[in-house]
């Protein structure tokens, strides 16, 4: 295996699949850098704790015009951040640039990158999924979501995706197993293990990772579906 750092990029056609938590617990259990490229107000730099209100820079969007390699922020039992800003959505690369970005700062921080992003095809996603050494698409199942994975899964085939069923009942309808199924290996995507749903994940206030030890009872499940995840991309 390469010693050369590894990029792992996090992203979906559609919002709300639980993107932003499997890459914040990702980059945790790797060691990796959290890069955050999602403006959004809901993103993994909010979930981590950094506000950029009460802030008087951007870092990524100030280190990006300099031309110089952000400096991450070190996370306590969390991953270590570069935050988003929401003029990111009006200053965002070109695709091949944010993909050259990405990869620069991964050989000088020496260091694997989880990449979060912006639901859809925005430029910055785009060079994201294009710098990535596995892309993981989280799929919930549902009638929405199974569309937008197939339309996905159809335009990149030739990328290097990993579906990662998400937010999985106890008893996941039939239907939706079958679905799931052909809709991957029409493709000829391969199927990660899965997360399953947890009612009390979306209410959860706590800014450390779920992993970070002493894992609570409540919390040892999803624990180690996110270590099976991490195994399965990093092989």
């Amino acid at each position: 295996m390469s010693d050369e750092p590894r990029i792992y990029t996090v992203a979906s056609y559609k919002g709300g699949v639980g993107k932003t938590t499997l890459a914040s617990e990702l980059a945790y259990v790797l060691g990796a850098v959290l890069v955050d490229l999602d403006w959004d107000r809901g993103n993994a730099t909010r979930a981590w704790g950094y506000r950029t209100e009460v802030r008087s820079n951007a870092p990524m969007l100030d280190a990006i015009e300099a031309g110089r390699t952000p400096h991450p922020f070190k996370g306590v039992r969390k991953a270590d951040l570069v935050p988003c800003h929401e003029d990111f959505v009006e200053t965002q690369p070109a695709p091949d640039v944010m993909a050259s970005l990405l990869e620069r700062w991964a050989k000088e921080w020496g260091r694997d990158l989880v990449v979060d992003t912006h639901p859809g095809g925005s430029p910055s996603t785009l060079g994201a999924m294009a710098a990535a050494h596995r892309i993981l698409v989280p799929a919930p199942f549902g009638e929405k979501e199974h569309e937008a994975l197939e339309g996905m899964v159809q335009q990149l085939a030739d990328y290097p995706l990993m579906v990662i069923p998400s937010r999985v009942p106890p008893v996941p309808p039939a239907r939706d197993i079958e679905r799931l199924r052909r809709i991957t290996e029409a493709a000829g995507v391969p199927v990660g293990p899965p997360i399953s749903h947890y009612v009390w994940l979306p209410r959860r206030t706590r800014r450390m990772a779920v992993s970070a030890p002493p894992v609570t009872k409540q919390g040892r499940g999803f624990a180690d579906e996110i270590a099976a995840v991490a195994q399965a991309v990093a092989a």
